[in-house]
């Protein structure tokens, strides 16, 4: 800071009820509220790049948790670009579209009692396990109707989105509202939830039904290496995270000069002392290539069903648009 004057924090903030002017003024405070704040001018710059493919990394519970709407927003107004999830966020997604829902529960109970009553708990939502088996079991059936299928998970949960979309057109999901905009999801750990176990049901009776993990990876790799720029949003880590972070990775072993991604947003309640990826920061993924040195970034330290509908709702009432999207491509191609 030598030569420079620190910037005044006076009174950056009054109670407001423009969130857009909160969170601006949030951005000159100290502490987390400033990350948060911070978080929104990155994702602002994000959108108005018309050269930046913005990928968007989604793991926890948030779906049960009650975040559908504000990814179904993000999506409907183009926010992102591409969404790579835990299979569970989405499984739990078709549940709602498909009327099965999460309830208001608390976290101090009997879980002995729960199980006898069958009722899973996730911290302090409930849902019914029977439901969620026969959505198992609705997705074994389903997935007879587009067999031989061997192909991506994103090639798969797009078909299925389609197919939400057409047989409950009153309802809407991310699932199905990502299959309409035409924006894609991955699930790079696809067996690692209840749609894997629709799908292990469907093998079991004979149903040719192969996701090729290795094909997501390629996919989401080629969107990267086609991209002028690429901005990265996390809620949480954990598998979404690396996946979108390899990609930097894997677009350098094939001679493509990507150099990290452009712009980077993370929310998470983890930290880098323990060594986790859903902790790490974003300067230690500069030293494998994943960040830019130059990239903008943030990480906020926050609970993300507190992050995402005020961030979210901040974008909008700014009236933030997405820049048109200009075709360029990464040198040596």
């Amino acid at each position: 800071m030598a030569g420079k004057k620190p910037l005044k924090t006076t009174c950056p903030v009054c109670p407001s009820e423009n969130i857009a002017m909160l969170l601006s003024g949030m951005a000159k405070t100290g502490f987390q509220g400033r990350k948060l704040g911070e978080s929104v001018e990155i994702w602002r710059r994000m959108l108005a790049d018309p050269d930046c493919t913005i990928l968007f990394g989604l793991s926890g519970a948030m779906i049960p948790a009650g975040m559908q709407r504000c990814l179904v927003e993000m999506v409907k107004r183009h926010y992102v670009d591409v969404i790579v999830s835990t299979g569970a966020n989405v499984f739990h997604d078709i549940c709602e579209h498909l009327g099965v829902c999460h309830y208001l529960g608390h976290h101090h109970v009997d879980d002995v009692e729960l199980y006898r009553q069958g009722i899973d708990r996730i911290y302090d939502v409930f849902a019914y396990e029977e439901e969620f088996r026969s959505v198992d079991r609705m997705i074994a059936r389903w997935s007879e109707s587009i067999v031989p299928f061997r192909g991506s998970s994103r090639e798969f949960i797009h078909r299925y989105g389609k197919y939400l979309a057409g047989e409950n057109p009153g309802r809407e999901s991310l699932t199905s509202v990502c299959a309409q905009k035409n924006i894609p999801i991955f699930i790079p750990a696809l067996c690692d939830s209840s749609i894997g176990i629709g799908l292990l049901i469907a093998r079991r009776q004979g149903i040719d039904i192969d996701i090729d993990q290795i094909a997501d990876a390629d996919e989401i790799t080629r969107i990267v290496e086609k991209s002028g720029k690429s901005g990265v949003i996390y809620v949480g880590g954990g598998v979404p995270k690396n996946f979108i972070q390899q990609t930097q990775v894997i677009g350098s072993i094939h001679e493509k000069d990507l150099g990290g991604h452009d712009y980077a947003i993370q929310y998470t309640t983890d930290s880098p002392h323990w060594g986790g990826l859903s902790g790490c920061t974003f300067d230690e993924a500069i030293s494998w290539g994943k960040e830019s040195v130059s990239s903008r970034q943030v990480q906020v330290h926050v609970d993300a069903t507190i992050a995402l509908p005020v961030v979210l709702s901040a974008l909008i009432a700014s009236g933030t648009k997405r820049a048109l999207k200009r075709k360029t491509k990464k040198k040596n191609p």
